[in-house]
């Protein structure tokens, strides 16, 4: 923003789950390093943009008086899938979640969708004026779903409130969707003693990235925006194909690696993709499957995307690990997998490789302990399993799971066929066996 000759714009950080990476800004001024890892890596940079950083559960009230202010013109989101506690077959905010149902209670929000409706709330009176709100998750349309469920939470505010609310949004607020891309591992530290090498100083919130970086938006912003396209950003009026392409290419890719890997005992992505059935497989079910199911953007040729997301996951150096990539299954695989099984399947071909995905999340979730199980639904999937375990017995129970998969699509017998194929092999001879079946497909 500085290097476009525009300074009045400046970061407020809000930290969701931890206030760890507020409480490691805080001392630096919220200066910060991102260090690139990987073939065409970049100096290490500091970065200034960040003003103040917030812890949002420590501090609601701030938060929300923050999005409130007249001098905010903008709020953006990376909280993750699960962050939006939502209900991803209807697209509708789960108003039974217990932390949204606190916060339409009254209690100073702690959930993303409570603080910004309620910091939209405080504009009103004040006249502070238009605002954008800019969802930059790995959600399809994840801006027109964050409009959605802020105004289920405005909706479900009294009557007089939440209609006073609704017609100030549809006036004064818009929610663009994007298609943010760039991998960025947990920050080790290991990364911390590299990056202090490299600088001389100690930086506690040092980040560690690829060198790849995209951002694409679309340009629908109600009060101005900084000049993003300086450093590289694309501009669109239709951001839609490049979030196709990404959720179900690469990151349907990284689950499907994540989870073959989890079960060979690999402990990166980079080792996962590393073994030649499971990259055959990753590689086959890009392009038998995904690419001819979505329709992609203009320029964008989808053999060369598929090779690069592989070369990208081969990148040692980011030490991006199987257990964080394969964690929130719950929330990931029904955006990522299930839409390029329905795609497959209309066209009158057979999911096989896809397939192979699904039952790799299947078998991590019965073969984990619930309390390792990383997902906000692990104790409802580990209820949902059978006492005799085996694929005839796992395979049905998890796809009667409703939070994940619709009738139309657990019925579908070639679909269920090539789970229990699958599954069979994964219970019976491991990831050796399974590497043979790939590689003899």
């Amino acid at each position: 923003m500085l290097a476009a000759g525009d300074p009045q714009w400046g970061i407020v950080g809000v930290t969701q789950r931890s206030a760890t990476v507020a409480r490691q800004l805080a001392p630096q001024d919220g200066l910060f390093t991102v260090a690139e890892r990987g073939e065409g890596a970049a100096p290490a940079r500091v970065v200034s943009s960040i003003v103040e950083a917030v812890s949002g559960r420590d501090n609601p009230e701030l938060v929300v008086e923050r999005i409130g202010a007249a001098a905010t013109k903008i709020v953006t989101l990376t909280i993750t899938e699960k962050g939006y506690r939502f209900n991803p077959q209807t697209r509708t905010l789960d108003l039974d979640d217990p932390e949204t149902s606190a916060d339409l209670e009254g209690r100073p929000p702690r959930t993303a969708v409570g603080q910004i409706a309620r910091g939209l709330q405080r504009r009103a009176p004040a006249g502070a004026g238009p605002i954008t709100v800019v969802s930059c998750d790995n959600l399809p349309g994840n801006g027109e779903l964050t409009g959605i469920l802020v105004r289920n939470f405005a909706a479900a505010l009294p009557a007089g409130e939440g209609d006073e609310l609704l017609a100030w949004i549809d006036r004064n607020a818009t929610f663009p969707s994007t298609m943010v891309d760039r991998m960025v591992p947990a920050t080790t530290d290991a990364d911390l003693a590299a990056v202090e090498r490299e600088l001389g100083l100690r930086d506690e919130a040092a980040v560690v990235a690829e060198p790849f970086k995209q951002w694409v938006i679309e340009d629908n912003f109600a009060a101005g925006r900084p000049r993003w396209e300086d450093a590289g950003a694309l501009f669109t009026t239709d951001v839609a194909a490049w979030e196709s392409a990404k959720l179900r290419l690469l990151n349907a890719s990284h689950s499907m690696l994540a989870y073959l890997g989890l079960a060979a005992g690999k402990e990166t992505i980079s080792d996962a993709v590393g073994v030649d059935a499971f990259r055959t497989a990753c590689r086959r079910m890009m392009l038998d499957e995904a690419l001819p199911s979505i329709a992609l953007p203009a320029g964008l040729d989808g053999e060369q995307y598929c090779e690069e997301v592989l070369r990208r996951f081969a990148n040692s150096a980011l030490g991006h690990t199987t257990a964080k990539v394969g964690s929130d299954g719950s929330q990931k695989i029904g955006l990522r997998l299930l839409p390029t099984i329905r795609g497959t399947i209309d066209a009158g071909r057979e999911p096989r490789w896809v397939s192979l995905a699904v039952a790799s999340w299947m078998h991590h979730v019965t073969t984990t302990l619930e309390t390792d199980l990383n997902d906000p639904l692990a104790q409802e999937l580990q209820a949902a399993l059978p006492t005799t375990q085996s694929a005839d017995t796992v395979v049905p129970a998890l796809l009667g799971f409703r939070s994940v998969f619709d009738p139309d699509l657990a019925e579908h017998s070639r679909f269920r066929e090539l789970l229990l194929h699958w599954y069979r092999i994964l219970e019976t001879d491991g990831p050796d066996g399974l590497g043979n079946e790939i590689n003899h497909v």
